[in-house]
């Protein structure tokens, strides 16, 4: 779900009316294309300082990047392999796009290398579908398959892994929420596998957006396993949730965005305690950043859990751009302090 808003150091948006009519015109391939990409380095979340922890976590750098391919933008979710190198995302244009990070000799974010993009195909066999019917928001990576939840046509589609590029869905899941409980523009945002020695086991959760129960909390659902149903996420006005991904215990953190007028956009992450969340709960948790315009941020939409080691959990959260000229794609990274 796109949001806009106001950057510190460049023109000001007196209405997000404005960057919509700004947003670049898209193209679809139909079939996958290498995508020249350029990026400059972020050393200082805050810009004129050397401040590195922000609350919980540890900045570590971030680039912001670009592509002469006006089919870059609007990054909805980012998933990395077992190589911690290689990632794949979907974007809210309903493309699929890979490739892989590089780091300096200090092992901070450089650049990104083997850029690919393609349309993604649907279950009829059809390629370059208009986006009200392929808005890819949410992305996890299970066994043999890649899961996407599109919001606009709910669903939540299997694509084969590898060859989900080139190949329609293999099945659908059923829908874990009502139908009519989920909003078109707030649906399923998040797609997250629970890692096999958490609570849950190796399931996957969706959460949405902003689709709210009576009480005013956010839908949310374990799709499979002993602790399949729904629970609720307690929903602090006015945050919304755009991804969320596991650490490795088992505890699911969730990448939040907030936008108004008066101070612009937000960005925060919570986390979720695993052994929480069960059928009818509904779960909270503690704030690990809270940053706004005075950090280096945008519409921050994506958010993986990537171990380096077992005392070195890294974030890396991205922004979708809305393929806007005001707007910037985005890759930062966090490291997770340890617990006192």
């Amino acid at each position: 779900m796109p949001a806009r808003a106001r950057h510190r150091g460049r023109p000001a948006l007196p209405a997000i009316a404005l960057c919509a009519l700004l947003c670049l015109p898209l193209t679809r391939p139909v079939s996958a294309a290498d995508i020249p990409v350029s990026s400059r380095t972020i050393t200082q979340f805050t810009p004129g300082s050397d401040r590195r922890i922000f609350g919980k976590l540890e900045f570590l750098g971030g680039i912001a990047y670009s592509s002469s391919s006006p089919l870059l933008g609007a990054v909805s979710a980012i998933r990395f392999r077992d190589d911690r190198e290689h990632f794949v995302s979907v974007l809210d244009t309903g493309h699929w796009l890979t490739g892989r990070i590089e780091r300096d000799s200090e092992g901070r974010l450089s650049g990104l290398a083997g850029m690919k993009i393609r349309s993604m195909i649907d279950r009829d066999g059809r390629d370059g579908n208009p986006k009200e019917k392929m808005d890819a928001e949410g992305l996890a990576i299970s066994r043999g398959e890649l899961l996407v939840s599109f919001e606009g046509l709910h669903r939540i589609d299997a694509y084969p892994d590898p060859g989900f590029m080139d190949a329609g869905p293999k099945r659908r899941l059923p829908l874990p929420i009502e139908r009519r409980e989920i909003r078109r523009n707030r649906g399923m945002e998040t797609l997250a596998m629970s890692p096999a020695e958490g609570p849950l086991g190796n399931m996957p959760v969706a959460v949405t957006e902003r689709s709210l129960d009576a009480a005013g909390n956010v839908f949310a659902a374990v799709l499979a396993g002993p602790r399949a149903g729904l629970f609720a996420v307690k929903r602090s006005e006015p945050w919304d949730i755009t991804d969320g991904a596991f650490l490795p215990n088992g505890d699911l953190l969730l990448l939040e965005r907030r936008f108004r007028f008066s101070d612009g956009m937000g960005m925060r992450i919570r986390r979720i305690a695993g052994d929480t969340i069960r059928p009818g709960a509904v779960v909270d948790g503690e704030v690990l950043i809270d940053a706004d315009l005075r950090q280096q941020i945008d519409n921050m939409e994506g958010l993986d859990v990537v171990a380096m080691a077992k005392d070195d959990i890294r974030i890396i959260v991205v922004s979708d751009d809305n393929h806007s000229i005001l707007q910037r794609n985005l890759m930062l990274e966090f490291r997770l302090l340890p617990e006192k």
